[in-house]
């Protein structure tokens, strides 16, 4: 008889954003229970020293395995590219993190022009720094800090004026470079994919990383033989420390599933 795990993936985010991760782990791997955990009343994260993201990210995971989650999926940039590391010296259960997808951007770009839109967190990283360092050196990357975005999102001004404002402001320097290949380097800028479309044009490719996180979660969990193989019906449960209603609301754009709600 094949072996089974029951226990849930455990996902957190400073806020909504990581929805975007979690609605592609359960497509990919729709058997397993997950465990979403927005830490909204801290967002963002990109603008805190690394000593707070640290401190946040430990404080998240702890959360977690209280509810006995068997791999956790840091789906925050931020959180990612500073804190992962010291995660996963101090937990023995699988981390998956979130990285900024600017090699395969590089390897698809045909004017050697690549955009990343992320925050001020991630961009100053040494984890990002030494992934662009790795590069052809013919690689010209165009940084760009999305200061206001996340707060806007968090605070549910998806299609503000505010929005539209700070989208054109942010997306310039890619319109003056000739960008083809932009990397969203925060999770909770694919909500504003079609906005940044709209304003780049249809020969800008944008990548998200989504599908490739739920892949990479889906192999550590077959490698660790930690899948859930059962057939009983996966149940969810989604926690939130600030706006419980705006969470839901950006879960149901992502999933039919049904998820429990509850704060933390």
């Amino acid at each position: 008889m094949k072996s089974t795990d029951l226990r849930p993936i455990g996902i957190f985010d400073s806020g909504i954003g990581g929805t975007s991760i979690l609605r592609e782990v359960q497509l990919l791997l729709p058997q397993e229970e997950t465990i979403y955990l927005s830490d909204s009343a801290n967002a963002p994260y990109g603008q805190k020293s690394v000593k707070a993201i640290n401190e946040l990210s430990i404080k998240n995971t702890a959360f977690l395995l209280e509810q006995n989650c068997k791999l956790i999926v840091v789906a925050c940039n931020t959180a990612t590219t500073n804190a992962i590391k010291h995660l996963r010296a101090q937990y023995p259960i699988p981390f998956i993190g979130i990285e900024p997808a600017i090699k395969p951007a590089a390897l698809k770009s045909r004017n050697k022009h690549i955009g990343i839109l992320a925050t001020k967190g991630t961009l100053n990283s040494s984890l990002f720094a030494t992934t662009a360092s790795q590069l052809e050196e013919d690689i010209i990357i165009i940084e760009q800090i999305g200061e206001g975005l996340v707060e806007l999102i968090e605070h549910g001004q998806l299609h503000s004026k505010q929005m539209t404002a700070l989208l054109k402001k942010h997306l310039a320097p890619f319109q003056k470079h000739q960008v083809d290949e932009l990397v969203l380097g925060c999770t909770h800028y694919p909500y504003l994919i079609p906005q940044i479309q709209a304003i780049l044009g249809p020969n800008v490719h944008i990548i998200d990383s989504g599908a490739a996180v739920a892949k990479q979660t889906k192999m550590v969990l077959e490698q660790h033989k930690l899948l859930n193989t059962s057939n009983t019906q996966a149940q969810h449960w989604a926690y939130s420390n600030k706006d419980a209603e705006l969470l839901e609301q950006f879960i149901a754009k992502k999933t039919t599933t049904q998820v429990s709600f509850k704060n933390f």
